[in-house]
């Protein structure tokens, strides 16, 4: 599907607030609140609006430690046999393959750092892991809410 500019302003406005009303997203983009609706309405069904969720502070819920392990697979791991393996710790909040010397990139957001011990621990012994190698992160530098926001630049 491609989007025309009036389909990006109100994905940009929906990333910047997606409680807001209709009404408030036609009167910046330039639609009444029924038009927009209906743009909203196609934009999900072709699966360029994928859903909508709440923005959490992860310090707000305990979790003040954050850290990316980078995991080293032995023999042929398929991607299917890690994303199966980390997706059962509810400490994991991404995964990806890489290239590079790793197979894997997981980050992680724990209460403290020997509660991300004990994760990494329980990752560590899942069988296809050989090793790992982590940091911990000490500050957040940039953190864009609106990084899949349209550009007008692109």
């Amino acid at each position: 599907m491609s989007l025309d500019d009036i389909d990006a302003r109100i994905i940009t406005a929906l990333i910047r607030d997606a409680r807001a009303s209709y009404a408030a997203i036609g009167n910046e983009v330039g639609l009444s609140a029924p038009a927009v609706k209906r743009r909203v309405d196609r934009l999900r069904a072709s699966g360029a609006i994928t859903g909508f969720s709440a923005r959490v502070d992860p310090a707000a819920l305990g979790w003040t430690t954050e850290a990316y392990v980078e995991l080293f697979c032995g023999g042929r791991t398929s991607p299917d046999e890690i994303a199966a393996a980390v997706r059962r710790y509810p400490e994991v909040v991404d995964a990806c393959t890489v290239t590079g010397e790793a197979d894997a990139l997981v980050h992680i957001r724990a209460a403290d750092v020997r509660h991300f011990e004990r994760v990494m621990e329980r990752i560590g012994a899942e069988p296809f892991v050989q090793r790992t190698r982590s940091v911990i992160v000490l500050s957040r530098l940039v953190e864009r809410a609106d990084s899949f926001a349209p550009s007008e630049h692109a």
